[in-house]
């Protein structure tokens, strides 16, 4: 398949989403390493009251990521996918710039998936550190 209509595909599907809400932009896929990334503007209108990117928006742009990669490199014709488990750290703020979250498999199997989502900033400082456990399923 072909890289950058891989990328158009699956930011076309997020049309009307909570992804394309948070503006959320799928940048990059690695269909040897199976690794997708993404980016999200830490804007104003996702920070929390203290003035840094929330939480809630970094593990939404976490889930988004990984949940997308394994549907692109796991999910089959006639199955469903769900995200399952989210769990992340937070070890920085960030209150303007771009935060680039990047999904690399740890497990893919068959009907279970987990991934680790890497969150950093544009100087490649680390923001937060996710897993998410993916399912897929029979339609």
């Amino acid at each position: 398949m072909d890289k950058e209509l891989i990328l158009d595909q699956v930011n076309s599907r997020c049309k009307g989403s909570l992804v394309s809400t948070l503006k959320i932009e799928f940048t990059d896929i690695d269909l040897k390493q199976h690794t997708l990334t993404a980016k999200m503007e830490a804007t104003t209108n996702l920070h929390q009251p203290d003035g840094v990117l929330h939480g809630g928006a970094t593990a939404a742009l976490a889930e988004t990521v990984g949940s997308s990669a394994s549907a692109i490199f796991c999910k089959k014709e006639n199955q469903l996918l769900r995200g399952v488990e989210l769990s992340i750290n937070h070890v920085r703020g960030i209150s303007e710039g771009f935060v680039f979250a990047k999904a690399e498999p740890i497990h893919m199997g068959r009907t279970m998936q987990l991934w680790k989502i890497s969150i950093k900033d544009e100087d490649n400082k680390d923001i937060s550190f996710a897993k998410l456990t993916t399912l897929t399923l029979s339609k």
